[in-house]
């Protein structure tokens, strides 16, 4: 009879509050979830993770001293992937930033690559940005990782200095001089002596990550390691 009853009122829930794959639509998902079990299986993973010499490494070759760098997923135009970027960074939609950076930190966890990790560090957005936008979507990435991969997250190591306009439509040059001198270390004793897991939502050109990861390794003692949630291709 309870089981009944937890059952009609779960249904009702949904009649008020329908709960839907940002997917297909489907209501047939857990509560937890932003997808269902076949649109997440349909996410393009790249196994990036386990693998040395990847493809986002060979962004920093040169450029940047890391330990490993890893992305999640592929992202193309017009993909689920990037209908589920648009929800996060435009939308409000911070339950997509939380189930995807979930998804990145059960990949991450398996890693023995990266099993040495003492911190998780969003990428700085300017505060004006913030405010704007309500969150750092990089913070709420972390926080996703964080509950399932069980790491600290430090949200005001550093800090965005400048504001920057979107450099999406910018090739790597005009990107990686407009990155110079834009983060700041805010607590250089959190940082010290550690694996520092930098985290960001997509990479492109690597150049916001690259001027903020060159910040971090001017603390002493610190390694490098990045994570995204997607890399364009």
């Amino acid at each position: 009879m309870l089981q009944k009853l937890k059952s009609y009122l779960n249904d009702f829930s949904h009649l008020l509050y329908p709960h839907n794959c940002e997917g297909c639509g489907t209501d047939v998902l857990n509560d937890d979830a932003i997808l269902c079990t076949k649109c997440l299986f349909d996410l393009p993973e790249t196994n990036f993770t386990n693998t040395k010499n990847n493809p986002v490494e060979k962004i920093f070759y040169g450029r940047l001293n890391i330990i490993a760098a890893t992305a999640a997923y592929y992202f193309t135009k017009d993909s689920l992937l990037q209908h589920l970027m648009i929800q996060l960074k435009y939308r409000n939609n911070k339950d997509v930033g939380f189930f995807l950076g979930k998804q990145l930190g059960y990949q991450l966890q398996e890693s023995e690559r990266l099993n040495d990790i003492d911190v998780l560090v969003p990428l700085p957005l300017n505060p004006k940005k913030e405010k704007k936008r309500g969150y750092n979507q990089a913070m709420i990435i972390c926080e996703g990782i964080a509950s399932v991969w069980q790491k600290p997250v430090l949200k005001n190591a550093l800090i965005r200095t400048q504001f920057t306009e979107t450099q999406t439509q910018q090739d790597r040059i005009h990107r990686w001089q407009n990155m110079q001198h834009v983060f700041a270390v805010a607590d250089k004793n959190s940082l010290q002596d550690k694996h520092v897991l930098l985290v960001d939502d997509v990479i492109t050109t690597g150049a916001t990550l690259e001027a903020c990861g060159t910040t971090i390794l001017n603390i002493l003692n610190t390694q490098l390691s990045i994570a995204t949630l997607a890399w364009t291709i």
